[in-house]
């Protein structure tokens, strides 16, 4: 008999996932769910650690690669509406993680919520957002959350409060399986005023960032005190090419994707501009894009 067969309803085996993913690259998932409901979801959860099946949530795929030889066990996504709903009550903004960064940023500019406005140009769903704390100097989302609601490893919804959170650059303590919602605590201010701080970060950020669309966001993170991308440039690496998979010019710590890429040239040069920043610098540089 299959492995959970008895979510056939929502399941698809042997699904491509690179249609799911920014970069369009890699194999299959073993079993692709979207659960139309937190009582679904619970029960997928659930029996997944009962016959210890790999589980993991797939958002919108925007800092993540896919191996070639694809993905076993279980991939959820939170695309339904039970889990994509965004309301607000108040200053607080309470948002299901299968929405999108871009739709709560939207949001709390229409209810004159500020603070997130900082966030505009970043891709992503909430539930990626705030696992890896998605932000830059400008901000990051994790200074306005009050609370968060996960899923633990019995399928049974917890509530993790702000003193049980913590966040850091491109990180955050929240390892439980499932991120369901969020709470945000924002201020109000003047739409008006909101919406040219959007503007001003919208333009800063793509500055920064390669014009072409099929982009490996953000492969390391800054060792501390220093920049990645400066070690990288400083290493002689831009403009370096395994197969399809390029160092970018603009910013070296982005790997541009060229026609007939696979994800092994990714992960060749990866290892490469890892070794080469090393003999260069004596700096390890950890990784940033997830890698499954």
């Amino acid at each position: 008999m299959p492995r959970l067969s008895e979510f056939e309803a929502i399941i698809r085996r042997n699904e491509p996932l690179a249609p799911y993913t920014w970069l369009r690259l890699g194999g299959p998932a073993e079993m692709l769910l979207q659960p139309r409901s937190l009582e679904e979801l619970s029960a997928v959860v659930k029996r997944c650690y009962e016959e210890n099946i790999p589980l993991r949530v797939l958002g919108s795929g925007c800092n993540m690669l896919i191996r070639d030889e694809g993905v076993p066990g279980a991939v959820l996504r939170l695309s339904e509406p039970a889990f994509t709903q965004i309301r607000v009550e108040g200053h607080t903004l309470h948002a299901g993680t299968g929405a999108s960064v871009s739709a709560l940023i939207s949001a709390a500019a229409r209810e004159g919520l500020a603070g997130l406005e900082t966030l505009v140009g970043i891709p992503g769903t909430i539930g990626g957002a705030i696992r890896t704390n998605a932000g830059d100097r400008a901000g990051d989302i994790g200074q306005f959350v009050r609370s968060v609601e996960v899923l633990d490893s019995r399928g049974v919804p917890q509530t993790r409060g702000r003193e049980e959170l913590r966040f850091g650059e491109h990180a955050s303590n929240l390892d439980d399986p499932v991120l369901l919602s969020v709470e945000f605590a924002l201020e109000r201010d003047q739409p008006d005023a909101i919406v040219r701080r959007m503007r001003k970060a919208w333009i800063s950020r793509k500055a920064r960032q390669p014009a072409t669309f099929r982009a490996a966001g953000r492969i390391f993170k800054d060792p501390r005190g220093l920049s990645a991308s400066g070690l990288i440039e400083q290493a002689g690496l831009a403009r370096t090419r395994v197969g399809g998979a390029e160092v970018s010019e603009t910013d070296p710590n982005y790997i541009l994707i060229h026609p007939g890429t696979r994800s092994a040239d990714v992960l060749r040069l990866i290892d490469l501009m890892k070794v080469r920043v090393h003999e260069r610098f004596q700096v390890p540089l950890e990784q940033e894009i997830a890698v499954w």
